[in-house]
């Protein structure tokens, strides 16, 4: 009897040890990647910190300032900027890898419908962050930086020859180049990982996790998380916490409607197999208090 149960023992470890050997070699390639990935970008962070600036260097020039240059305040905040942008670079450059890797790890225990559900998904991601990323980029920052820059002060300034005589204290802006770039790259993944959420919402619907009668009984309570994280993820400005907040509420909406969608495709597959029962949908959307006529 002993020697059943440990041989049951034995092939029941044997599929988990392929399994993290497996995942051991997923890993290990990923790794691999993203060092490829960091070390091309190490090579090449000027151009990268130069077109990072720009947003900057536009809301500057339309303030009349020719040089938009940064300072480094440290000795090593040089070395500093160029590791971060080895790093951010780096996961960008490796991500479609990554994501291959861990496609290949989850895809042998899937079944081929469900294969066809998840890939979408998979494919989805990373250009929602992308979306978010270039949003940031190209329509936040620069609103951002001009709302930043509106408290400088014209006046005496130290090295002026021509100071004003009247004594009013100048305030120019002299922007640590590591700060300036970590304010920038909290703006892009913030921006990159909030358009996740319709990505998140509708994988959740697919699988049966939330519906789209609850997404909507819930909208008042997420109104509130979405103003919280406005407020944690963005500088105190009001503008960029608006901002944010009404694109991520429009997120969540379109979330609503992505969900709405796949549930009416589930219906229509289940009514045409005869496994659709109307009466007992019909008993738990009394049950959540939905409302068919105005989908609330």
């Amino acid at each position: 009897m002993s020697h059943a149960m440990d041989d049951d023992i034995d092939d029941s470890a044997a599929p988990l040890i392929e399994h993290l050997a497996e995942l051991r070699t997923r890993l290990i390639h990923s790794v691999l990647a993203f060092i490829v990935g960091m070390v091309i970008c190490f090579t090449v962070w000027n151009p990268i910190f130069n077109f990072l600036t720009h947003p900057l260097c536009d809301a500057m020039a339309q303030r009349g300032h020719a040089d938009c240059g940064l300072i480094l305040i440290k000795l090593q905040e040089g070395f500093f900027v160029a590791v971060s942008i080895s790093l951010l670079g780096g996961l960008v450059l490796a991500f479609p890898y990554i994501s291959f890797q861990m496609w290949r790890f989850v895809a042998p225990g899937l079944y081929r419908s469900e294969k066809n559900a998840f890939l979408p998904f998979m494919l989805a991601s990373p250009f929602m962050f992308f979306l978010g990323a270039s949003f940031a980029y190209y329509v936040v920052t620069p609103l951002a930086f001009d709302f930043f820059l509106g408290f400088q002060q014209a006046g005496s300034v130290l090295n002026d020859e021509a100071a004003d005589s009247s004594g009013v204290a100048g305030i120019a802006f002299q922007g640590s180049a590591q700060e300036y770039l970590s304010l920038t790259i909290k703006f892009v993944v913030a921006f990159g990982l909030c358009f996740q959420l319709p990505v998140l919402l509708t994988l959740m619907g697919k699988a049966g996790l939330v519906s789209a009668a609850g997404l909507g009984s819930v909208r008042k309570y997420a109104v509130v998380a979405i103003l919280v994280l406005s407020a944690l993820v963005t500088p105190p400005d009001v503008i960029t916490q608006v901002i944010l907040f009404v694109v991520v509420y429009g997120l969540y909406e379109i979330s609503i409607l992505l969900v709405r969608r796949v549930e009416t495709k589930r219906e229509a597959k289940l009514r045409a197999e005869g496994y659709y029962d109307d009466e007992e949908l019909d008993d738990v959307a009394a049950a959540e208090g939905y409302d068919e006529e105005d989908g609330k």
